[in-house]
């Protein structure tokens, strides 16, 4: 472990430098000043009032102000834009006559959060102007102010951001993102540490060294480890729960409770498929491929109970999702102890896969049966 670089580096500097990334790449919590173009083809005292009041907003600024849509659309495909709105002419003549003017929106959501974020922003002005010109022409009528607001919002809406009332990223997905990359961290180098073992043929020193024990060599093995991707995970969530603040409701013991199973859960699947396959080059392809998916499968990108059926029961063959469901309840909800539990034993259950293989694991261990071409 400290003989060889490799190991702390795929450790300790994989999760340094991830945590470093992340945190800074998504510092201010959610995009802002998101550039988007105006076609303004009426070019009114009402049209400019529109542009610079959506200027003035903290989602969207207006880098190009144009009258010809292909320029706004070049400015778009060349990916300077996120989205385009167009103001038709007439616009202003439209509004005095009592027609309905239409405004056009137009966002490239190859770029999904900032395409939806100028969108959001832009339909929300277009909506206050439309109800502001609404109350004015009213009042203008000797219409009183209350009957004003309950004609043009006849149902009032109040929202709640439950447990993440910034809207902030970083929040639902660093504090899931840094532990999916330890989960993975765990499931490789551990899967490289039995696994180097057999590749270079020194099994059988391994377990001389324990005395033919194959219980005490695993855990002799593995203890350092085990004891590094804790510190790690708990450093983890130290720095995002106490230093920046991040919401945690619930328990802050049982979070580190949930990154402690998380770690022993990740390294029973190594063991899983290094005895399953106890070939390094096999065990590491197939645990790459079981470590990536983890991140699709928990949950916290895509909802799951919208994938499709197969995959839905495949979730529970992952422990990152449990311990989404764990973060979710404690930290985001402060949800009843029960729906932390079952989560809680699901990450117990992933030993017994483990200790399926173990017999198998201790043969190849015996026998030293890697291949040699």
């Amino acid at each position: 472990m400290f003989i060889r670089p490799l190991y702390m580096f795929a450790t300790v500097g994989v999760m340094v430098l991830s945590t470093v990334f992340f945190l800074s790449i998504m510092k201010r919590g959610a995009p802002e000043r998101m550039p988007v173009a105006v076609v303004d083809k009426d070019q009114s005292t009402i049209s400019r009032r529109l542009c610079h009041e959506t200027n003035a907003t903290q989602s969207v600024e207006i880098i190009l102000v144009t009258t010809d849509f292909a320029e706004a659309r070049l400015a778009m495909q060349r990916g300077e834009v996120y989205g385009i709105l167009e103001i038709p002419d007439g616009f202003y003549a439209d509004i005095v006559s009592f027609k309905q003017p239409t405004l056009h929106f137009y966002v490239n959501n190859t770029y999904t959060v900032g395409a939806n974020t100028a969108y959001k922003q832009l339909l929300t002005m277009c909506n206050l102007t439309s109800g502001a010109f609404q109350r004015e022409v009213l009042r203008k009528k000797g219409m009183p102010d209350y009957l004003i607001m309950e004609r043009i919002q006849p149902v009032a809406i109040s929202s709640h951001f439950i447990a993440n009332p910034w809207s902030n990223y970083t929040i639902y997905l660093v504090s899931t993102i840094l532990p999916g990359i330890l989960a993975l961290v765990t499931l490789m180098v551990t899967i490289f540490a039995i696994g180097f073992e057999l590749k270079m043929q020194t099994s059988h020193e391994w377990l001389q060294t324990a005395g033919g024990n194959y219980t005490v060599a695993m855990i002799g093995k593995l203890l350092p480890y085990t004891i590094l991707y804790v510190v790690l995970g708990i450093g983890c969530n130290v720095i995002l729960f106490r230093f920046l603040h991040f919401p945690i409701l619930g328990s802050s013991w049982r979070m580190m409770l949930a990154i402690v199973l998380l770690v022993f859960a990740m390294e029973s699947m190594a063991i899983t498929l290094i005895g399953a396959l106890p070939t390094l080059r096999d065990a590491l392809s197939i645990g790459a491929l079981y470590g990536m998916l983890g991140f699709s499968l928990s949950g916290f990108t895509y909802p799951v109970m919208n994938m499709l059926p197969p995959f839905q029961t495949l979730t529970w063959l992952v422990p990152l999702r449990h311990y989404y469901k764990i973060y979710v309840n404690e930290a985001l909800m402060a949800g009843p102890i029960e729906n932390t539990i079952i989560p809680m034993l699901c990450l117990t259950a992933f030993f017994l896969f483990a200790l399926a293989v173990s017999p198998r694991l201790h043969n190849a261990l015996i026998y030293n049966n890697y291949p040699l071409k």
